[in-house]
């Protein structure tokens, strides 16, 4: 069985979930609320409401939502193993166990995916509904919303690959929850440290932190800077993904 048929299966297994409806949960959620805070203060001579209401909404989603839900998609796509015997049983086919976790984490990569579309057309109706009924005509900056959007999802994936670790490595799903959602906690305080670079709990949160800087400072230097936070945060990505496979039904091989 190649990648591309084992990746089929893991679609599969998780067609009939509840993973659709929960990643509506926080797009909508923050997005409603953020917009219909904001809006209340616009008028129609009202400037840049469009990343104003980004940066609104995103800060929380970001730091918190996302991530939140992201631990919650994590153990449903484990726990489709652990019941019945299900790891058991799939490793006793002739499928290699490591390509078994790399097809659940592409799984898990397109979920994440899938949200970061969610939140993106939910922001847009929302704000288009918020500047038109307070008659604002400024346009709809579709390249900032993919930039940052984009940039949310990149950011996240040594999150995921951390929540995916932790959810490997211990098999009862509130220990790894509650470690997960422990670690994800602080995030907005190490953000405001030297040490953020290390932790990546905060990376989106961080990012979004740096749009506001952005779009508050008044020099055209951007707060977010490629090196060095790219080398480490694609070593934190290669490394517990990396732990994540190996570990991956190592303890029902015993």
């Amino acid at each position: 069985m190649n990648f591309l048929e084992l990746l089929k299966i893991e679609f599969m297994k998780v067609k009939r979930s509840n993973i659709i409806p929960l990643i509506f949960v926080a797009p909508l959620l923050v997005v409603a609320s953020g917009i219909a805070n904001l809006s209340s203060y616009f008028t129609p001579e009202y400037t840049n409401a469009w990343p104003a209401m980004f940066i609104q909404s995103a800060l929380v989603y970001a730091y918190y939502l996302l991530p939140f839900s992201m631990i919650v998609v994590c153990v449903m796509i484990s726990g489709r193993e652990t019941q019945n015997n299900g790891m058991l049983k799939m490793l006793a086919l002739p499928i290699s166990r490591y390509m078994l976790s790399l097809a659940k984490f592409c799984v898990l990569m397109f979920y994440l995916f899938m949200e970061m579309v969610v939140f993106l057309v939910v922001f847009m109706i929302a704000g288009l509904i918020a500047t038109s009924s307070m008659g604002i005509t400024e346009t709809l900056p579709v390249l900032y919303l993919l930039k940052w959007c984009a940039g949310l999802f990149l950011t996240t994936l040594p999150c995921l690959a951390t929540m995916w670790a932790i959810t490997v490595l211990f098999d009862n799903p509130l220990l790894s929850v509650g470690l997960n959602l422990l670690l994800v906690i602080p995030g907005v305080l190490v953000a405001n440290t030297p040490f953020w670079i290390a932790y990546s709990y905060c990376y989106s949160g961080y990012l979004v932190s740096c749009s506001l800087h952005d779009f508050t400072a008044s020099s055209p230097d951007t707060a977010f800077s490629l090196i060095p936070f790219l080398p480490c945060a694609i070593l934190i990505f290669v490394l517990v993904l990396v732990l994540a496979v190996t570990q991956f039904g190592k303890k029902e091989m015993r």
